[in-house]
């Protein structure tokens, strides 16, 4: 039936599912069970509820599941070493298979809810059986841990507390050393939420040479590893300091960020325009940045504004200009090539409206007035018919261009 369910023959809120599939397996995982019965439960458990934020729900008010769940760690039990050898080896056996399958069902239930993962974290010893189990010697169970702490990491609350306690980045980044494949997806996607900015972690992970390792994924055979690994550079490089942000560009090195600009997947695009987007923001940064890559950043930004790219990746790359126009020196690096002044035109005129934005806003930050040189760059552009695209622009129906457009102009008058 969990199959069934799963592969979409069945629905998810069917009453066979959630009033006897769903009960039956939780029942399978209480203490009375046979520990085969209670591993096979737990792992068609967290099948079932692993994509249903619902399902997950359920599961998690049934029987006190997630407290029933902790003795799935007690074994083998000091009791039965002393009275009998044969059921000690049995125990042994079993005892890798019910943490994987506990990590593995912890992991499904808290996918979704931020009220089921603060149970979960505050189960019994819970955050120190995760970083235990990421040193086991069963590379199931290190796989099953990695995925529970995933899990628990999409939480703002407990990356700030628990995660933090616990300092699960020292075991994580371990993890992250010669792990295989599987582990390492799931280990670097951890990380990319241990690196968002309000995260405590985000400064020790760095002082411990993530950046060198995170590069070295994004040249990775493995697609899933080279978005972690880029997504991973993108959260750290937001609002970071300046040093942090020359590391990541010496780390990647230019051919590998030209290299990843034209990856044949969007998902890797995206996450490197991201990059540099977070790369070339506050004035100073942009400046220091485009004086040393400014011809190669240039040279990107034309290349994907000629290629054939949906609107998501061109409205990124349009945002990528007018953070570079916003610098106060790198703005000439726009303002001497004619090539991108006319994809910039160009885009003003576009159907599409977020494009029209994108562009407007690079035609924004050049004509400011209160910056040096703003009298030539306007003259400049109102040479190159900018001035008419924004007047025809002040009519449009779209409220939000209408405004932009209209203030656009007002630096025209004052």
């Amino acid at each position: 039936l969990t199959s069934m369910c799963r592969a979409g023959a069945i629905r998810t809120d069917d009453s066979c599912i959630v009033l006897k599939t769903l009960p039956c397996l939780v029942r399978m995982c209480s203490k009375e069970r046979l520990l085969e019965e209670r591993v096979e439960g737990a792992e068609t458990l967290a099948y079932l509820i692993e994509t249903d934020v619902e399902l997950q729900r359920i599961a998690s008010i049934t029987d006190h599941l997630i407290v029933m769940l902790a003795d799935y760690f007690k074994y083998p039990s000091s009791v039965s070493a002393i009275t009998d050898i044969k059921r000690l080896d049995h125990d042994l056996k079993h005892a890798h298979e019910l943490r994987q399958a506990a990590f593995k069902l912890y992991a499904s239930l808290g996918a979704n809810d931020e009220d089921i993962r603060k149970k979960i974290i505050e189960t019994e010893n819970m955050m120190d059986r995760i970083v235990n189990g990421l040193s086991e010697s069963s590379i199931k169970v290190r796989l099953a841990a990695v995925r529970c702490l995933h899990s628990l990491s999409r939480s703002v609350q407990q990356l700030r507390t628990s995660f933090q306690d616990h300092a699960v980045w020292k075991p994580l980044m371990k993890v992250l050393q010669n792990a295989p494949n599987e582990i390492l997806v799931v280990a670097s996607s951890t990380l990319c939420n241990l690196l968002l900015e309000f995260s405590p972690s985000k400064e020790p992970i760095l002082e411990s040479g993530a950046i060198e390792l995170l590069c070295s994924l994004t040249q990775s055979e493995n697609l899933a590893l080279r978005v972690n690994g880029i997504w991973a550079l993108m959260n750290m490089a937001f609002q970071a300091e300046q040093k942090i942000k020359s590391d990541i560009l010496r780390g990647l090195s230019t051919e590998q960020l030209f290299q990843l600009l034209s990856d044949s997947d969007v998902n890797v695009l995206m996450k490197t325009l991201g990059l540099l987007r977070n790369l070339l923001s506050t004035r100073p940064h942009i400046d220091h940045i485009m004086s040393t890559h400014g011809k190669q950043i240039m040279q990107a930004v034309t290349l994907i504004l000629e290629g054939e790219h949906n609107i998501e990746v061109k409205e990124q790359t349009l945002c990528i200009l007018a953070n570079i126009a916003d610098g106060t020196t790198a703005k000439e690096l726009i303002m001497t090539n004619d090539d991108i002044l006319q994809k910039i035109k160009y885009y003003m005129s576009h159907s599409n409206a977020k494009l029209q934005l994108a562009a407007m806003f690079c035609i924004s930050n050049l004509i400011w007035n209160e910056e040096e040189g703003s009298q030539e760059r306007q003259d400049k552009l109102r040479d190159m018919g900018i001035v008419d695209i924004l007047h025809k622009l002040s009519q449009s129906s779209d409220p939000n261009l209408c405004d932009k457009a209209k203030t656009a102009l007002q630096q025209y008058l004052a």
